[in-house]
């Protein structure tokens, strides 16, 4: 039965083109990135699902009154399994990101454009690959006449570029009986060339802003004032020691520690004859899931104590972005097992269950203590200029996802 699977989606390499092409033209913006969402885009797809015999397809509007026609919709076609107990999942993303400067494409990144079997075009691989692939699975078994063991459910989301609030967090808040408990997700948004990456956990994130507040005054005279810079500085130094602090190990990860990175640097006095009296840098925070982030917040505020202290400046820690790990998905899991194997018969490599310092919208399935695991075969040109997939990218991703949901 596989040869016959295998083979019926190597034949839909030109409706794999086709598809993409028609996505491609259509610009799914998030009004926060300037755009009016994903409606006009879902409505071209809702179009295509209906020419396929799914079991059902359901739309979920998100309210949001910036958006064309006030909403951001979600997308569920339904295929039933041998029992319907149970679900796999396949979930991708509607929205894209701005092509950003037009000057160094080398077309219209809203046309598709195909070159010796690579698409070209804004979305092509985030999400569209994903997009593409999972509807060959789903017409692949459609024509093959298989019923999969557990329902196969395509889940096509609105808003992952910008914080999923209008897309899966959307659906988990407000149609929590969508999902039920002994449900497996599979997201195909990120990945490796080779196909051997099988996320499987993510770490803890925190974006910090930090404030630091002196007195400002003339350069020559810093006696007369508080450097809030160079306290800042000191507080900067000081935070290397998380490293020491927060030292703990997993191998599942790369790198197999948590990060604590001082990143940007905002502008402070305009002048370089002027002390400043205000300083403000951000910290990034990718943090193992067994180290809680109140833990570390304790640590910095401490920190930053003794610099208030020694400085006399005082200092304000801001969350810009927080999120505490979920559980990771265990490698014991049907998703995981069935992934691994598939991944194995189509490429002939055995693929390695890691977790990522990034995140991706599987952690709101994480966090509902549902399996999911994140895998595809990617080029990694996601928001690059010239952004694009390899066509035999989109078939063999297919193929996978087709022998793991047989084999649920």
């Amino acid at each position: 039965m596989h040869d016959a699977i295998l083979a019926r989606i190597d034949s839909f390499a030109d409706w794999a083109v086709e598809l993409q092409r028609g996505l491609t033209s259509i610009p799914a913006l998030s009004p926060d990135n300037g755009g009016d969402g994903e409606l006009a885009k879902t409505e071209w797809l809702q179009a295509e699902l209906g020419k396929l015999a799914f079991d059902s397809i359901e739309r979920f509007d998100a309210p949001d009154p910036r958006a064309a026609g006030g909403v951001r919709p979600n997308l569920v076609a339904r295929l039933r399994g041998a029992s319907s107990a149970r679900t796999l999942w396949i979930m991708s993303h509607l929205d894209i990101v701005p092509p950003g400067d037009l000057s160094k494409w080398h077309g219209d990144p809203y046309v598709l454009r195909v070159e010796d079997g690579r698409l070209f075009g804004r979305g092509v691989e985030d999400n569209q690959q994903a997009v593409v692939s999972s509807l060959l699975v789903a017409r692949t078994f459609i024509e093959e006449g298989v019923q999969p063991p557990v329902d196969l459910a395509l889940l096509f989301c609105a808003d992952e570029e910008t914080g999923s609030h209008y897309g899966a967090h959307y659906l988990a808040d407000h149609h929590p009986g969508l999902f039920g408990p002994a449900d497996m997700f599979l997201v195909p948004d990120a990945g490796q060339p080779d196909g051997s990456l099988v996320e499987v956990a993510e770490k803890s994130i925190w974006w910090l802003r930090v404030r630091t507040t002196g007195v400002q005054c003339h350069a020559s005279t810093p006696e007369l004032g508080v450097n809030a810079f160079r306290a800042a500085s000191a507080l900067v130094s000081s935070l290397g020691s998380l490293y020491t602090t927060f030292g703990a190990v997993d191998p599942v990860f790369a790198p197999p520690i948590s990060t604590f990175e001082p990143t940007k640097k905002e502008a402070n006095v305009p002048n370089i004859n002027t002390l400043p009296g205000d300083d403000v840098f951000y910290v990034d925070c990718r943090v193992l899931p067994c180290v809680p982030l109140a833990e570390v917040e304790a640590e910095i505020r401490r920190l930053a104590g003794e610099v208030e202290q020694a400085w006399g400046v005082s200092i304000a820690l801001e969350d810009v972005q927080r999120a505490q790990a979920a559980p990771p998905t265990s490698l014991d899991s049907d998703v995981v097992r069935t992934l691994l194997a598939a991944v194995k018969e189509v490429h002939g490599i055995t693929p390695e269950p890691r977790g990522i310092g990034g995140g991706t919208v599987a952690a709101v399935f994480r966090q509902l203590g549902l399996p999911a695991v994140v895998y595809s075969r990617l080029e990694e040109t996601a928001h690059q200029p010239n952004e694009s997939c390899l066509l035999e990218n989109v078939i063999s991703d297919a193929k996978v996802f087709a022998l793991t949901a047989l084999g649920a």
